[in-house]
């Protein structure tokens, strides 16, 4: 049974059963807990936390939800098991059925005929885990379902039991598991061991809330939750593995062809569990975890999202080469990849082209990069070697990996060609400080999310009402009061406080629109209001300083928006729009938005594309941009549904979690359609000019277009005017002839610069004799230390030093040459073959001048190069030069 139909009979099971089918939410949510999705129930969270209802007319949904996990990307192919992407089918009851309706659908699915749509599995197979006091759940399992006894095992709390690792919504789950038979493993169930007996579905019963801690197992039970509900996850790779009859997931349908791949390019074979099935497995799993970030608007760079991205796509790189290709190989990886997910995931289609771009300009960065670690790591062997040691220290292949983005799987195999050993346990210790790090990052960024708890009891009670798309001004009473993340009763004049409302005019920094500024008014009391945040997608928190008076909970207020500061956003935000239009006009339809911020006046728009624009490109968007403004087209918003709104044609945004109700503004008709709940102008005309100041990257394959809009905009131009103005009245030229007379003065320059650089080298060139003549005879090595005229630039030093040293040909010479330039302070030393020979070494000599001038540098050993920035230090460098060649 191929994948995707798995994932067909799964969805049509529980939507025969009345559940909501839910698409798969973007693997980049706004959640301050993740990089990215990386379980099923996370886009269900704010109806678990509370914070919001449930949409879904019977209480119940199902979804098949893509997730990544990177946590331990190094451990990828070891085991056959883990994958960083993967896809959570899961039934979701909120306060409807619970155990015992969790139970018998997953078992009439699991074990069902699969002519009359279930999986076929033998229920004789199946064991299932509870935990440890759940009598409940042991007694449905053998009562109601058949499970006998035996096959139905207790574990505790680190195995049977689930949270979202922070104070919320918890409860003992259920975990359904498939003997694989005896050539898998030995017999007594998942407890002895969970290898042939292979975990395929968990059923939560979360029915309780947990407090403050870290671990499975460390953190207190609070008491009940008012409502219990259902999460569950079926792993559809593991069912895959069952249903296709193959040992692992790299074996399914969706992986197995990538590997036939691999061993086309790389003429290695995929066999057995040594280091290269590992590496085959990296490039089957990382080309799709990649493909699908890359699809849900990820681009490599060197934080956050685009950071793993970028480790995923290298390791499946260097992994391809340590299997024998030569060449690029991402272009066919992906395209294989998107293959065999396109069934499940059509919206692959039409994104394929940018996909295969984004992976193949990251692959060619890398091969520089390769290139510059090769270089790293034959500096540091012949440090090693020269000093005698015979071991790689653990330390600079972790700088290689970390710094470099150097493989630790090439350092070792370029070590044992060189002769080296590579202290691994140091590598990995290095490593393991990084990761635990990363870790406590990680734990202390899932604290944040408590802090929410205080709005609470506001958010599924007293939603905000917002009116602000018609109307600026709106009489409210104050719901809440919080200071310090406590609530309060009460503020004063000069308290900072967030204020919450039933009804607010104020918009919501949301969509990239930064929120309104406004404020809140009463007899005697004014408070204004500097940001508004929303909590809970729902509950609109003010944050704002009171200035006079003070307030009182259950108060009646005037929220006013003020007026100027709501015109410039809404110019920006309908700005932003007729830039994307324009956008995919020039350069088409794989220009993908990937971000943008609003702001009165300005705005900026992020987009996925691998090349520079050019001049030309950025006249035209500008020019498109206008045309849109001058034309005076309808801004139409129009409410609807999800579905209708894709029916439309409607764009919608990455990372955005859509309800099933959304907001769709249309420009010009098919000018412009797309999602979004920002305020706009009524006309494009009302933008007024929109100036495009420039583009410029922001990452690997990913653009930022910038402009300014309405009054901002005019003054732009104005000023660039005035400029040009004032630049054509001092070279005495027409405004249109200032490009030609400009470059032809910037050629004049250029022209003048060259002959003076060249009349330098010249006059330093003919004091080479007088340079000599100022020569050190230290030991056997004659040695010459100069401090050049201040101005020399290091190519210049170059040039002379080469000089000097061919002028020392035949004994034993060392140049030492510096010069201030600027702030900066390049130095050199050229040594001759006679004094290489007597193991000088210029790249040691740089590192010895480098410390007393706060520099760095390095080079060959016959010549090396630096710079510093402290020439107070450079004669007790000279010094410290002279002194290591006498040791010699």
């Amino acid at each position: 049974m191929q994948t995707h139909e798995i994932r067909e009979r799964f969805t049509r099971h529980f939507v025969e059963a009345g559940h909501a089918d839910v698409p798969s939410a973007s693997l980049i949510l706004e959640d301050p807990d993740l990089l990215f999705v990386n379980a099923g129930m996370v886009p269900f969270k704010p109806y678990f936390l509370g914070e919001q209802n449930p949409p879904y007319p019977n209480g119940t949904a199902t979804s098949i939800q893509k997730c990544v996990r990177t946590l331990d990307i190094e451990e990828v192919g070891v085991t056959t098991r883990h994958n960083t992407f993967f896809q959570m089918a899961g039934n979701f009851s909120f306060g409807q059925y619970f155990k015992e309706g969790a139970i018998t659908h997953a078992w009439q699915l699991l074990t069902g005929p699969q002519e009359d749509g279930g999986y076929g599995l033998d229920p004789e197979r199946l064991w299932v885990t509870v935990y440890l006091d759940d009598d409940e759940a042991a007694e449905i399992w053998e009562k109601k379902i058949g499970v006998p006894a035996e096959r139905i095992q207790r574990l505790g709390m680190a195995d049977n039991y689930w949270s979202m690792g922070v104070p919320g919504p918890c409860g003992p789950c259920s975990e359904i598991y498939y003997d694989r038979g005896p050539e898998h493993g030995r017999e007594g169930g998942p407890e002895a061991d969970d290898t042939r007996y292979l975990e395929i579905w968990n059923l939560v019963f979360m029915e309780k809330e947990r407090g403050a801690g870290t671990g499975k197992d460390s953190f207190e039970i609070l008491g009940d939750l008012p409502k219990k509900n259902i999460d569950t996850g079926m792993g559809v790779e593991r069912v895959a593995c069952l249903l296709q009859g193959v040992d692992n997931v790299y074996e399914t349908d969706l992986l197995r062809p990538v590997i036939d791949v691999a061993e086309q390019i790389t003429g290695a074979r995929y066999e057995g569990d040594g280091q290269d099935a590992i590496r085959f497995r990296v490039i089957a799993d990382h080309s799709r975890t990649g493909m699908m970030l890359i699809l849900d608007g990820v681009t490599p760079s060197n934080e956050g999202r685009g950071y793993i991205l970028r480790r995923l796509l290298r390791r499946i790189i260097r992994s391809a080469r340590l299997l024998g290709a030569t060449g690029e190989t991402l272009e066919r990886f992906m395209n294989t990849i998107m293959d065999t997910m396109t069934p499940s995931y059509p919206e692959i289609a039409q994104n394929r082209d940018r996909i295969v771009r984004t992976a193949v300009a990251e692959e060619r960065a890398f091969l520089k990069t390769l290139e510059s670690g090769t270089h790293r790591f034959d500096e540091a062997a012949d440090r090693i070697k020269s000093a005698g040691v015979t071991t790689f220290s653990g330390e600079d292949a972790f700088t290689l990996h970390d710094t470099y983005g150097f493989p630790i799987d090439l350092t070792l195999e370029m070590a044992a060609e060189a002769g080296l050993d590579v202290d691994v346990a140091g590598f990995e210790a290095a490593m393991s400080e990084q990761r635990a790090r990363a870790k406590a990052d990680n734990q202390a960024k899932k604290h944040g999310h408590a802090d929410v708890s205080v709005y609470r009891e506001w958010v599924d009670d007293n939603p905000t009402e917002f009116v602000g798309f018609s109307e600026l001004t709106a009489d409210a009473k104050v719901l809440g009061l919080v200071i310090d993340g406590q609530s309060v009763t009460h503020a004063t004049e000069g308290d900072e406080v967030e204020v919450i409302l039933d009804v607010s005019p104020l918009y919501a920094e949301s969509g990239g629109q930064t929120a309104d500024r406004g404020r809140l008014v009463a007899d005697g009391t004014i408070l204004e209001v500097n940001d508004v945040q929303k909590i809970g997608k729902k509950l609109w928190v003010h944050k704002a300083t009171v200035t006079a008076g003070g307030i009182d909970l259950g108060q009646a207020v005037r929220a006013e928006v003020d007026p100027d500061w709501r015109h410039g956003a809404r110019q920006a935000h309908t700005g932003t729009h007729l830039i994307h239009a324009a956008l995919r006009q020039v350069l088409g339809p794989t220009a993908v938005q990937a971000g943008s911020l609003n702001r009165p006046g300005y705005l900026r728009f992020d987009f996925n594309y691998t090349d520079q624009l050019t001049p030309e490109q950025l006249t035209e968007i500008t020019t498109i941009a206008n045309q849109a403004v001058d034309a005076d087209f309808a801004v139409n918003t129009i409410e609807t549904t999800l579905d209708e709104a894709k029916k439309m044609g409607a764009m919608a945004l990455f990372g955005e979690n859509y309800g099933t109700d959304v907001r769709v503004v249309e420009i010009g008709g098919p000018f412009s359609i797309e999602l979004c709940g920002g305020t706009h102008t009524e006309h494009t005309s009302q933008i007024g000019p929109v100036a495009v100041l420039g583009e410029s990257s922001v990452g690997s394959g990913a653009r930022r277009i910038e402009a300014y809009s309405g009054m901002d905009s005019f003054r732009y131009y104005s000023k660039e005017a005035a400029l040009a103005s004032g630049l054509a009245a001092s070279l005495k030229a027409p405004t249109e002839e200032l490009p030609e007379r400009v470059s032809q003065l910037t050629e004049k320059l250029r022209a003048a610069e060259k002959e003076i650089a060249a009349l330098r080298r010249q006059q330093l060139a003919s004091r080479t004799g007088e340079l000599l003549a100022q020569a050190q005879q230290v030991g056997e090595i004659t040695v010459l230390t100069h401090r050049l005229p201040d101005g020399v630039s290091g190519g210049d030093l170059r040039t002379i030093a080469t000089d000097l040293r061919g002028r020392l040909a035949g004994k034993a010479g060392v140049v030492v040459l510096a010069s201030a330039d600027g702030d900066k302070l390049p130095f050199i030393v050229g040594a001759t073959k006679e004094a290489v020979d007597l193991g000088v070494k210029s790249g040691d000599l740089v590192k010895v001048l480098s410390g007393h001038v706060n520099g760095r540098g390095g080079g060959k050993p016959d010549m090396a190069q630096g710079s510093g920035s402290d020439a107070a230090g450079l004669d007790a460098g000279f010094a410290a030069v002279r002194d290591e060649l006498a040791r010699r």
